[in-house]
């Protein structure tokens, strides 16, 4: 199964700065760079979306497989820093078998970042919470 990590590349650069300073979204900054290091690894997948409708935030992503819990995420500068992070904690989302990851996992640079946790989306189906 694999875990895509979808990636808003319309996303500002930073609060109050749609483009950074190679007139690039923060969102297109911060995509590339997780496809770079999503490109060596196995079970994970890189999908750029238009718009994540988080507009107040910058850099959201969102951690997705299917018949597991996605998570939303945001707030992040497009360095190689944050994709990492983001990167790490897609991989433990893999790896676990509804997608929950225990917080004493959490890559350090993910912590402070959730947005939102979104059910299982199919009929039957049910993930129990922390």
């Amino acid at each position: 199964m694999t875990t895509t990590i979808i990636v808003c590349e319309t996303c500002s650069y930073a609060p109050g700065e749609k483009t950074g300073p190679d007139n690039r979204t923060g969102g297109e900054m911060l995509a590339e760079r997780i496809e770079a290091l999503v490109a060596a690894r196995e079970g994970l997948a890189v999908q750029r979306q238009a718009c994540l409708m988080g507009c107040e935030r910058h850099c959201n992503t969102a951690i997705a497989a299917d018949g597991k819990l996605t998570y939303v995420l945001g707030r992040f500068t497009p360095s190689d820093t944050s994709a990492e992070a983001v990167v790490e904690y897609a991989e433990k989302h893999a790896a676990s078998e509804t997608g929950r990851v225990p917080f004493k996992e959490w890559p350090q640079g993910v912590k402070g970042h959730f947005i939102a946790r979104i059910p299982v989306l199919m009929t039957g189906g049910s993930v129990d919470g922390d």
